[in-house]
């Protein structure tokens, strides 16, 4: 089997290998070097599927890089994104098991990333966070362990504090239903978003609730 082209495809930074006048496979330009793929070359059926393969493990772990970079992402997480952009099972659980090596993937360092941003950005419940780690993949012990540091009560005042100035104004009563209505939807517990409620009520009123 004899290699009659190599061309490079338009706007991608991989170059298409013809064999025998058809268009057999894509790698890219490092891999062609370096296995000396040029017009006139012989390889083996054998060594064609070797370069295709190599060039799918190359490629899953560039993608997974590039979104790694993006944003910290759980291994679940990755894995989806990975079998979506068309990458096989099997380039996918190498370049998953590199990127563990690497250090840039890690469930547990993910889990307090989450928790930590979350509780940062949109403080939500302990328990609602907890799902969401495991709908993302996380182990329930992981899950546990970054989210043990989250103390409900004080999430629930953080979040509650941010929608103050939209509910001054109102009576008790409506005062009361739309930020309790806000914090339940946030995860907290009846009695969590109740006291909150009365503690914001105090807060912006300097009287008790009533």
């Amino acid at each position: 089997m004899i290699v009659t082209a190599v061309v490079r495809k338009p706007r991608r930074r991989l170059l298409q290998v013809f064999i025998d006048g058809e268009a057999a496979l894509e790698i890219g330009r490092e891999l062609a070097v370096e296995r000396d793929v040029r017009p006139g070359r012989t390889f083996s059926q054998g060594e064609l599927y070797a370069l295709a393969d190599e060039q799918a493990r190359r490629g899953a772990l560039e993608a997974g890089l590039r979104l790694l970079a993006y944003r910290p992402r759980s291994e679940r997480e990755l894995r989806d994104r990975l079998v979506r952009k068309g990458f096989r099972r099997p380039a996918i659980e190498v370049t998953l098991a590199r990127l563990r090596e690497l250090g840039y993937l890690n469930d547990a360092e993910f889990a307090r990333f989450y928790t930590e941003t979350q509780q940062t950005s949109r403080p939500r419940s302990q328990r609602i966070v907890h799902v969401e780690l495991r709908s993302r993949g996380v182990a329930q012990e992981v899950a546990d362990e970054a989210v043990d540091g989250i103390d409900d009560e004080e999430a629930a005042y953080r979040a509650a504090s941010r929608r103050l100035a939209s509910h001054r104004g109102l009576d008790y009563q409506r005062f009361r239903e739309r930020l309790g209505s806000f914090l339940t939807r946030r995860g907290f517990s009846y009695d969590v978003a109740r006291r909150t409620v009365d503690r914001c009520w105090a807060e912006i009123n300097d009287s008790p609730a009533g």
